[in-house]
């Protein structure tokens, strides 16, 4: 035998003898192995490579028998977070009393990546269930749990459960189709989408890369809204959105977006059919939407990265950031005032410096935010972003209401001291656009404090 192939041998032995020891022993102690074993000239790169694949093939094969799944599994991955916070409500007006709360929000996720470019995942996550009310339900737009109740159980619930099927993956395209319960597959704001919004229906999401440092990306689905057991009217959303990323150079990069979207049959949509938690919008005496939806939206972000920063580990950005919605199917009086507009447009624009996430880093931003009441529906923008009304509008209650129809400020500060933790302090410092009665005081003031563990 042939000095080379016995180092080879030899080399596959003591591979093995790793893959062997389990399977945190064989994703980094194994490759840790074969860098020596390169360094050392034993094993040329491609000897390496190879015994890598082979390693990773006798894992499959034995994770596959230890785990009684079915051949054409190729991995399963689990993933998920924790946040607790401190949170405060703060109004000058004498009908509002100042409170504080306790909240966490946990979720937890299964990915199981499958043969032929499939993918099946699946995520738990908490959340508050309205027993009084049955169209209250879950809150779609939140996983928050408040602590109350004396130390009572709290609840579990499906936050999602999808297929993919990704068919296009080479250097050039890519191309995926989503059913089920998914993560928002469009790129917005929470001015458009609330973060914790995991819509049901269908996806199909594809990327061109025009080169190394610029791509356009195309998101676009179909949204089940309700689905009504006497009626073929059922309202449900369809959009397509069109992104243009760019990297020009090591300094600066750019994201800049258009997209469209129609929500049909959304006169059936009324606070009595789905959860009603935020509030803004147009309606009738009935609680029905009076207004159409069909906003057209266009977004846009610059970033300047600096070589470092005092305080700062590695690259910094600095990013400016904007956002702007007209929806023409908004046409009549809102609130049935006259002169008073459609109120169907919506901006905001901020800035951030710094990005947290990894050990060491930080981030400060500004954002203000102007959200008019039938610019989009309600019940899915950001139900962080509230203020005071003194009476109940149509469709709603007295007191703090988040939804449209708010105007502010956003300034959030976020620190991460391990690659798990992010620690952050958020201020929403707000007000109503049209109060009523007219004139009335609506300013509010929200603050978060938040300790985030990934996992």
């Amino acid at each position: 035998m042939k000095l080379h192939q016995r180092r080879y041998s030899a080399a596959a032995a003591a591979l093995l003898a790793v893959a062997a020891a389990g399977a945190v022993a064989q994703a980094q102690s194994s490759d840790a192995l074969l860098d020596k074993l390169v360094d050392k000239g034993i094993l040329t790169v491609k000897e390496a490579n190879e015994l890598r694949q082979e390693s990773d093939k006798g894992f499959t094969q034995a994770y596959q028998v230890k785990s009684g799944m079915p051949d054409w599994v190729s991995s399963l991955k689990f993933n998920g977070d924790f946040r607790g916070r401190m949170e405060g409500f703060y109004a000058s007006h004498p009908g509002w009393a100042d409170r504080t709360r306790y909240r966490y929000r946990l979720r937890f996720g299964v990915t199981a990546s499958l043969l032929d470019d499939f993918e099946v995942g699946m995520r738990l996550g908490s959340g508050e269930l309205n027993t009084a009310s049955a169209a209250e339900g879950i809150d779609p737009i939140s996983n928050n749990q408040t602590l109350m109740g004396n130390g009572s159980k709290k609840g579990i619930f499906l936050d999602m459960a999808y297929a993919k099927w990704s068919p296009l993956h080479d250097k050039t395209w890519t191309g995926s189709l989503t059913i089920g319960k998914m993560e928002n597959p469009f790129v917005f704001s929470d001015m458009v989408f609330d973060k914790d919004y995991t819509p049901e229906g269908a996806a199909w999401q594809m990327s061109y890369a025009i080169n190394d440092q610029q791509a356009l990306k195309f998101n676009s689905a179909f949204f089940v809204l309700n689905e009504l057991a006497a009626s073929s009217y059922d309202p449900y959303m369809v959009g397509a959105q069109l992104r243009w990323d760019s990297t020009w150079n090591k300094r600066w990069s750019s994201s800049f977006g258009v997209a469209a979207l129609d929500i049909a049959n959304d006169q059936f949509l009324t606070n009595a059919a789905v959860p009603n938690k935020n509030r803004g919008n147009s309606r009738n005496a009935a609680g029905a939407l009076d207004q159409g939806f069909n906003p057209i939206i266009v977004d846009g972000a610059l970033t300047y990265t600096l070589e470092s920063f005092p305080m700062y580990p590695g690259a910094f950005p600095i990013t400016l950031a904007g956002e702007y919605i007209n929806n023409p199917a908004a046409h009549s009086d809102y609130f049935n005032v006259p002169g008073a507009g459609a109120q169907n447009s919506a901006y905001n624009a901020g800035i951030t410096f710094g990005k947290s996430g990894k050990k060491g880093t930080w981030d400060i931003s500004y954002k203000y935010k102007y959200l008019e009441g039938n610019a989009w529906y309600e019940e899915m923008v950001d139900s962080d972003y509230g203020a005071y009304y003194q009476t109940a509008p149509l469709g709603g209650g007295a007191g703090y209401g988040s939804g449209t129809n708010i105007k502010g400020h956003v300034i959030k500060a976020s620190y991460s001291p391990y690659d798990s933790l992010t620690l952050s302090v958020t201020a929403f410092v707000s007000q109503l656009i049209k109060t009523s009665p007219t004139g009335s005081g609506s300013d509010m003031t929200r603050l978060q404090v938040d300790a985030s563990w990934k996992f």
